[in-house]
Protein backbone atom coordinates (compact mmCIF):
# COMPACT_ATOMS: atom_id res chain seq x y z
CA UNK A 1 0.00 0.00 0.00
CA UNK A 2 2.88 2.37 0.78
CA UNK A 3 5.59 0.66 -1.22
CA UNK A 4 7.44 2.78 -3.79
CA UNK A 5 6.53 5.96 -1.94
CA UNK A 6 9.05 8.38 -0.43
CA UNK A 7 9.10 10.04 2.98
CA UNK A 8 11.21 12.95 4.26
CA UNK A 9 11.76 12.87 8.02
CA UNK A 10 13.41 15.69 9.93
CA UNK A 11 15.21 14.76 13.10
CA UNK A 12 15.34 11.30 11.56
CA UNK A 13 18.59 9.97 12.96
CA UNK A 14 17.35 8.93 16.40
CA UNK A 15 14.40 8.83 18.77
CA UNK A 16 10.88 9.21 17.39
CA UNK A 17 12.15 10.25 13.96
CA UNK A 18 14.25 7.13 13.53
CA UNK A 19 11.45 4.94 14.87
CA UNK A 20 9.20 6.42 12.17
CA UNK A 21 11.91 5.87 9.55
CA UNK A 22 12.17 2.18 10.45
CA UNK A 23 8.41 1.73 10.30
CA UNK A 24 8.19 3.28 6.85
CA UNK A 25 11.20 1.30 5.60
CA UNK A 26 9.55 -1.93 6.79
CA UNK A 27 6.58 -0.97 4.61
CA UNK A 28 8.73 -0.49 1.50
CA UNK A 29 8.94 3.31 1.65
CA UNK A 30 12.10 5.14 0.61
CA UNK A 31 13.35 7.45 3.35
CA UNK A 32 15.27 10.71 3.32
CA UNK A 33 16.59 11.54 6.78
CA UNK A 34 17.45 15.11 7.76
CA UNK A 35 19.45 15.71 10.96
CA UNK A 36 22.37 17.72 12.27
CA UNK A 37 24.77 14.90 13.09
CA UNK A 38 26.27 13.27 9.98
CA UNK A 39 27.71 10.38 11.99
CA UNK A 40 24.32 9.53 13.50
CA UNK A 41 22.73 9.75 10.06
CA UNK A 42 25.26 7.29 8.67
CA UNK A 43 24.65 4.86 11.54
CA UNK A 44 20.90 5.14 11.01
CA UNK A 45 21.29 4.42 7.31
CA UNK A 46 23.23 1.25 8.07
CA UNK A 47 20.36 0.06 10.26
CA UNK A 48 17.85 0.72 7.49
CA UNK A 49 19.85 -0.96 4.71
CA UNK A 50 18.50 -4.49 5.37
CA UNK A 51 14.98 -3.32 4.48
CA UNK A 52 16.06 -2.88 0.86
CA UNK A 53 14.62 0.61 0.37
CA UNK A 54 16.21 3.79 -0.91
CA UNK A 55 17.87 5.68 1.95
CA UNK A 56 19.07 9.25 1.48
CA UNK A 57 20.86 11.36 4.08
CA UNK A 58 20.95 15.12 4.41
CA UNK A 59 22.91 16.78 7.25
CA UNK A 60 21.30 20.12 8.16
CA UNK A 61 20.72 22.30 11.20
CA UNK A 62 17.09 23.40 10.96
CA UNK A 63 17.38 25.58 14.05
CA UNK A 64 18.84 28.19 11.70
CA UNK A 65 15.92 29.54 9.62
CA UNK A 66 18.39 30.57 6.91
CA UNK A 67 19.30 26.92 6.40
CA UNK A 68 15.74 25.69 5.87
CA UNK A 69 15.30 26.93 2.30
CA UNK A 70 18.65 25.50 1.27
CA UNK A 71 17.69 22.21 2.91
CA UNK A 72 14.47 22.20 0.89
CA UNK A 73 16.42 22.82 -2.32
CA UNK A 74 18.72 19.93 -1.44
CA UNK A 75 15.73 17.66 -0.82
CA UNK A 76 14.18 18.59 -4.16
CA UNK A 77 17.48 17.94 -5.93
CA UNK A 78 17.29 14.39 -4.59
CA UNK A 79 13.52 13.90 -4.92
CA UNK A 80 11.58 16.38 -7.10
CA UNK A 81 8.35 14.91 -5.73
CA UNK A 82 7.61 13.88 -2.14
CA UNK A 83 4.84 11.61 -0.85
CA UNK A 84 5.16 12.23 2.88
CA UNK A 85 6.82 14.90 5.00
CA UNK A 86 7.28 14.23 8.72
CA UNK A 87 8.16 17.39 10.63
CA UNK A 88 9.72 15.76 13.66
CA UNK A 89 12.88 17.76 14.49
CA UNK A 90 12.43 19.69 17.69
CA UNK A 91 13.81 20.77 21.01
CA UNK A 92 12.37 20.64 24.52
CA UNK A 93 14.04 22.43 27.41
CA UNK A 94 12.15 22.85 30.64
CA UNK A 95 13.04 26.07 32.41
CA UNK A 96 10.84 28.21 34.65
CA UNK A 97 9.13 31.06 32.83
CA UNK A 98 11.08 33.71 34.72
CA UNK A 99 14.36 32.01 33.78
CA UNK A 100 13.64 31.51 30.08
CA UNK A 101 15.64 34.12 28.22
CA UNK A 102 15.05 35.34 24.68
CA UNK A 103 17.74 33.08 23.25
CA UNK A 104 15.99 29.99 24.67
CA UNK A 105 12.65 31.21 23.35
CA UNK A 106 14.10 31.83 19.90
CA UNK A 107 15.71 28.39 19.84
CA UNK A 108 12.33 26.75 20.50
CA UNK A 109 10.50 28.95 18.00
CA UNK A 110 13.07 28.47 15.24
CA UNK A 111 13.29 24.70 15.41
CA UNK A 112 9.79 23.78 16.57
CA UNK A 113 7.74 26.30 14.58
CA UNK A 114 9.64 28.13 11.86
CA UNK A 115 11.42 25.04 10.53
CA UNK A 116 8.29 22.94 9.93
CA UNK A 117 6.38 25.94 8.58
CA UNK A 118 9.08 26.99 6.13
CA UNK A 119 10.09 23.48 5.07
CA UNK A 120 6.49 22.50 4.37
CA UNK A 121 6.03 25.71 2.42
CA UNK A 122 9.09 25.03 0.29
CA UNK A 123 8.04 21.42 -0.39
CA UNK A 124 4.36 22.21 -0.90
CA UNK A 125 4.36 21.88 -4.70
CA UNK A 126 6.38 18.66 -4.50
CA UNK A 127 3.78 17.27 -2.09
CA UNK A 128 0.87 18.51 -4.19
CA UNK A 129 2.29 16.72 -7.23
CA UNK A 130 1.84 13.44 -5.35
CA UNK A 131 -1.25 14.44 -3.35
CA UNK A 132 0.99 13.90 -0.39
CA UNK A 133 0.75 13.84 3.38
CA UNK A 134 2.24 16.11 6.04
CA UNK A 135 2.64 14.72 9.55
CA UNK A 136 3.66 17.15 12.28
CA UNK A 137 4.94 15.89 15.60
CA UNK A 138 3.23 17.84 18.35
CA UNK A 139 3.06 16.97 22.06
CA UNK A 140 0.62 16.60 24.91
CA UNK A 141 2.45 19.64 26.33
CA UNK A 142 0.42 21.81 23.94
CA UNK A 143 -2.49 21.54 26.39
CA UNK A 144 -1.51 19.31 29.34
CA UNK A 145 1.13 20.28 31.89
CA UNK A 146 3.03 18.09 34.34
CA UNK A 147 4.23 18.92 37.85
CA UNK A 148 7.88 19.89 37.97
CA UNK A 149 8.14 20.38 34.19
CA UNK A 150 7.93 24.13 33.52
CA UNK A 151 7.26 24.26 29.81
CA UNK A 152 6.11 27.70 28.65
CA UNK A 153 8.51 27.90 25.69
CA UNK A 154 7.99 24.30 24.59
CA UNK A 155 4.21 24.34 25.13
CA UNK A 156 3.94 27.61 23.21
CA UNK A 157 5.57 26.01 20.16
CA UNK A 158 3.54 22.81 20.25
CA UNK A 159 0.32 24.78 20.57
CA UNK A 160 1.44 26.64 17.46
CA UNK A 161 2.02 23.33 15.66
CA UNK A 162 -1.51 22.17 16.49
CA UNK A 163 -2.96 25.40 15.08
CA UNK A 164 -0.68 25.21 12.03
CA UNK A 165 -1.81 21.64 11.39
CA UNK A 166 -5.49 22.54 11.37
CA UNK A 167 -5.08 25.76 9.36
CA UNK A 168 -2.88 24.11 6.71
CA UNK A 169 -5.19 21.10 6.47
CA UNK A 170 -8.03 23.49 5.64
CA UNK A 171 -5.95 25.37 3.07
CA UNK A 172 -4.18 22.39 1.49
CA UNK A 173 -7.15 20.04 1.18
CA UNK A 174 -8.17 21.32 -2.28
CA UNK A 175 -4.65 20.46 -3.50
CA UNK A 176 -5.12 16.90 -2.28
CA UNK A 177 -2.65 17.26 0.59
CA UNK A 178 -3.64 15.84 3.96
CA UNK A 179 -2.11 17.41 7.09
CA UNK A 180 -2.27 15.79 10.52
CA UNK A 181 -0.31 15.84 13.75
CA UNK A 182 0.66 13.23 16.31
CA UNK A 183 0.77 14.36 19.94
CA UNK A 184 2.88 11.82 21.82
CA UNK A 185 3.11 11.42 25.53
CA UNK A 186 6.53 11.00 27.09
CA UNK A 187 8.56 8.75 24.80
CA UNK A 188 11.80 6.95 25.61
CA UNK A 189 14.17 8.95 23.39
CA UNK A 190 17.72 10.25 23.90
CA UNK A 191 16.27 13.73 24.52
CA UNK A 192 13.91 12.48 27.23
CA UNK A 193 16.64 10.35 28.81
CA UNK A 194 18.99 13.34 28.92
CA UNK A 195 16.30 15.43 30.59
CA UNK A 196 15.72 12.69 33.16
CA UNK A 197 19.46 12.32 33.75
CA UNK A 198 19.63 15.97 34.75
CA UNK A 199 17.14 15.41 37.56
CA UNK A 200 18.27 14.87 41.12
CA UNK A 201 17.89 11.37 42.54
CA UNK A 202 14.80 12.53 44.39
CA UNK A 203 13.51 14.04 41.14
CA UNK A 204 14.02 10.76 39.30
CA UNK A 205 12.08 8.86 41.92
CA UNK A 206 9.30 11.44 41.79
CA UNK A 207 9.21 11.21 37.98
CA UNK A 208 8.97 7.41 38.07
CA UNK A 209 6.16 7.55 40.61
CA UNK A 210 4.34 10.12 38.49
CA UNK A 211 4.48 7.88 35.41
CA UNK A 212 2.72 5.11 37.30
CA UNK A 213 0.06 7.56 38.45
CA UNK A 214 -0.78 9.68 35.39
CA UNK A 215 -0.39 7.10 32.60
CA UNK A 216 -3.30 4.63 32.60
CA UNK A 217 -1.14 2.12 30.71
CA UNK A 218 1.55 2.49 33.39
CA UNK A 219 4.53 3.32 31.21
CA UNK A 220 6.04 5.92 28.91
CA UNK A 221 6.04 5.22 25.20
CA UNK A 222 8.64 3.86 22.81
CA UNK A 223 9.42 5.31 19.37
CA UNK A 224 7.69 2.34 17.75
CA UNK A 225 4.44 3.31 19.49
CA UNK A 226 4.45 6.63 17.61
CA UNK A 227 5.79 5.15 14.38
CA UNK A 228 2.75 2.95 13.82
CA UNK A 229 0.49 5.99 14.02
CA UNK A 230 2.62 7.82 11.45
CA UNK A 231 2.42 4.94 8.98
CA UNK A 232 -1.36 4.79 9.47
CA UNK A 233 -1.77 8.53 8.83
CA UNK A 234 0.29 8.25 5.65
CA UNK A 235 -1.69 5.28 4.37
CA UNK A 236 -4.92 4.93 2.41
CA UNK A 237 -6.59 3.79 5.64
CA UNK A 238 -6.46 7.47 6.70
CA UNK A 239 -7.51 8.90 3.35
CA UNK A 240 -10.43 10.83 4.92
CA UNK A 241 -8.47 12.13 7.90
CA UNK A 242 -7.00 15.60 7.79
CA UNK A 243 -6.62 18.33 10.39
CA UNK A 244 -6.51 15.76 13.20
CA UNK A 245 -4.30 15.92 16.28
CA UNK A 246 -3.88 12.25 17.17
CA UNK A 247 -3.04 11.60 20.83
CA UNK A 248 -0.58 8.72 21.13
CA UNK A 249 0.07 9.05 24.84
CA UNK A 250 -0.76 5.93 26.80
CA UNK A 251 -3.92 7.59 28.05
CA UNK A 252 -2.16 10.55 29.68
CA UNK A 253 -4.64 13.12 28.41
CA UNK A 254 -7.62 11.20 29.72
CA UNK A 255 -6.98 12.80 33.12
Amino acid sequence: MLSNKRVVITGGSEGIGFGIAKAFAKNGVGVLLVARDAAKLKASAETLTPFGVEVELLPADLSDPRAVKQTARNILNIWPEVDVLVNNAGIARFHPFTETDEAQLDLHLNLNVKAPYLLTQQLFNALAARQGVVINISSFFSHRMLPGRPSTAYSLTKGAIDAFTKALAYEAGPQGIRVNAIAPGTVNTPLVRSNIDRLTEAGKIKFSDMIGTVYPLGRIGEPDDVAGAAVFLASEHARWITGAILAVDGGLTTN
